[in-house]
């Protein structure tokens, strides 16, 4: 490096450092904890960090030492005993103690009993959503999860294909979701906010497109969302038209919609499709050209996605049904 450019070095390593601490935050960031499971690998992964970080230092000195003056305590036997056997032994097994620690409360904490309790079955390349509730009724979903704020929400995760894995960072950690297993996860949100979440396990071509929202509410914005979810679909007379179009077209033998002729369970239940973040397992923002562009060229946007793509529709007709699913709230 020349000594013209030199003083553009601490700009240039301010800007490495500014564009590396973005990447950790964000909505789909294990260093931006908002859970009670995730604060604690927050907390592990800082107390690594520095047990690690000063070890290497610590050698890193010892060894330029060596190099650099060669004094002759380096070489004593106390020291090769104490510092290359005694010291690695002990801190690095309080290091392991406290993971396992952590690890066992975390565990301890399944046998809480849960606020409520969901299914979350992964499928090829999208997420069903099952509320159970306490009567026994079951409200379905997809893509999208919403749990009140401070309680324990217990998931039972499950597969319809392939491994899957279920990766809420700023919430929790990562399970993976194995075919004929049922595994089980807690939820406890400590704030109002959103979180993305990710299959963690390559499942298919389509695999990088398979996100979802996790939406935290205070208790009563929960209540009330939840009510609105179980009942059916909306009065849509101002959208008579659309919603003829989704049922003379077979759409209803894929998709459910509440309170229609559509039952179909192939695909994500639609009923208040309008009301998520996104479509299309986060590949998508939710919004009537958003809606045109999966029914068209959903293949361009998902690859190998189990729907057929519908290029049958005239201009006028796709904006009729567009407006008839942007309008299930």
């Amino acid at each position: 490096m020349s000594a013209a450019s030199t003083p553009f070095a601490p700009v240039l390593c301010a800007g490495t450092a500014t564009v590396a601490l973005a990447g950790c935050s964000g909505v789909q960031s294990a260093l931006s904890p908002e859970g009670i499971e995730s604060e604690r690998t927050w907390v592990l992964f800082w107390v690594l960090t520095a047990g690690g970080s000063t070890i290497l230092v610590t050698v890193v000195v010892l060894a330029v030492a060596a190099i650099i003056r060669r004094p002759a305590w380096l070489g004593t036997e106390a020291l090769v005993v104490g510092g290359g056997l005694v010291f690695p032994v002990v801190s690095l097994t309080a290091l392991l103690g406290y993971g396992l620690l952590l690890m066992n409360v975390s565990a301890g904490e399944s046998a809480v009993k849960p606020a409520l309790e969901l299914e979350v079955k992964a499928e090829q390349w999208w997420w069903r959503i099952v509320y159970k509730m306490p009567d026994g009724t079951r409200v379905e979903s997809a893509n999208e999860i919403r749990i009140p704020v401070g309680q324990t929400i217990r998931l039972e995760l499950t597969t319809a294909d392939v491994i899957h894995s279920f990766w809420v960072p700023k919430l929790a950690g990562k399970l993976d979701m194995i075919p004929g297993r049922k595994n089980v996860l807690n939820l406890v949100a400590n704030k109002a906010g959103v979180s993305r979440g990710q299959c963690a396990e390559y499942c298919g071509g389509a695999h990088a497109f398979m996100s979802f929202y996790v939406v935290a509410l205070p208790t009563d914005d929960f209540a009330k969302w939840l009510a609105n979810e179980a009942g059916g679909a909306r009065n849509q007379n101002e959208q008579a038209a659309g919603q003829m179009l989704f049922l003379s077209h077979g759409c209803g033998s894929c998709h459910t919609i509440r309170g229609t002729a559509a039952v179909g369970t192939i695909g994500p239940d639609l009923t208040h499709v309008g009301n998520r973040m996104s479509l299309a397992a986060g590949a998508l923002p939710n919004d009537e050209q958003a809606f045109a562009r999966w029914i068209v060229n959903n293949q361009h946007v998902k690859p190998e996605n189990r729907m057929p793509p519908f290029g049958i529709f005239t201009d006028a007709e796709l904006q009729s049904l567009t407006q008839f699913l942007a309008a299930l709230k």
